[in-house]
């Protein structure tokens, strides 16, 4: 039994796709209802109600922890903390695999690349939180009272989710040939995970449990610069690479009307720094080619997001 938590997202949905693909049961745990197939079913629950989720995750073998919650520091340090216990409790009591997919924020502003062994450093209040998970997971397994691994990734593409800037302030925006936007400095470099690519590499650490109790760095193309990304956007478009720059400022002053755009504001330094995020230990062990960029771009262009 493959049960994802915080089901109906980006990432779960990837993860879902390959699982049915592969006709393996699924249980999809959620607040909100999912449609079921074959040999998916849906349950739904609290990841804050530790009595629903239990319920809900009887039978469990492998767990997914795809949850995300509202973007906001303070919602996060209130709820992340019950979140993970409640997940670590209900994953002890099946005896399954846990499987945290995870993003960046834990390492803050790195020189250089981000790989499994970047000491944590965060420089934001959400970046912190994200600590506290690692830590609560990693510290179980190292007591071996739980068998687990965190996947990270970079920020993704290749939705139809506003959490993805590339995918809303890029693509779509030059999929109606309209002035594209970018956030911080398009000189620095950024990593972007393909979002199929984040499904299949959480399927495969699923598979195969020897992966388990250690970091993984989810298969990611080289960073390029922002104004390659746009180039080469607008070259599949076959539209201008006209784009406006985003400033701290400009969110900060955003966020006072969308709180979604507030919760950016801390991690500007995302975007005006190099981001670089090496996948190199995962693509060795499972000998997995990222998808490039190009390859991305060009299908979102024929599915989600197609030229006008």
């Amino acid at each position: 039994m493959h049960t994802i938590l915080g089901a109906g997202g980006p990432v779960a949905n990837a993860l879902t796709r390959q699982l049915e693909s592969h006709n393996e049961t699924i249980r999809l745990i959620s607040r909100r209802e999912i449609k079921s197939g074959k040999n998916t079913a849906w349950k739904k629950a609290d990841l804050l109600n530790l009595t629903e989720l239990s319920e809900a995750s009887k039978g469990s073998t492998v767990i997914y922890l795809c949850a995300g919650i509202v973007y906001d520091a303070e919602i996060w340090k209130q709820q992340w903390p019950v979140i993970i216990k409640n997940v670590i409790a209900v994953a002890k009591e099946n005896n399954a695999r846990l499987i945290f997919f995870d993003n960046v924020y834990s390492y803050g502003l790195v020189d250089g690349a981000m790989t499994e062994t970047t000491l944590y450093n965060p420089n934001s209040e959400k970046g912190k939180v994200r600590v506290g998970v690692a830590n609560a997971i990693m510290d179980e397994v190292k007591a071996g009272n739980l068998q687990a691994s965190i996947a990270r990734a970079p920020d993704f593409y290749g939705t139809d989710s506003t959490n993805s800037f590339f995918d809303m302030m890029v693509l779509a925006k030059y999929a109606k040939k309209e002035m594209a936007q970018w956030i911080g400095d398009a000189n620095t470099k950024h990593s972007f995970i393909y979002i199929e690519d984040a499904g299949k590499a959480m399927f495969l650490l699923g598979q195969n449990p020897d992966t388990d109790n250690q970091v993984w760095h989810l298969p990611t193309a080289p960073a390029l610069t922002g104004k390659q990304f746009i180039e080469m956007a607008a070259a599949i478009y076959k539209t201008k690479p006209s784009y406006f720059s985003l400033k701290k400022w400009m969110l900060w002053v955003i966020g006072k009307f969308m709180k979604v755009v507030a919760g950016t504001v801390e991690m500007y330094y995302q975007y005006d720094h190099d981001y670089i995020f090496d996948s190199s230990k995962f693509e060795k062990r499972f000998n997995f080619k990222p998808t490039p960029y190009a390859d991305g771009i060009k299908k979102m262009s024929e599915t989600l997001y197609k030229a006008v």
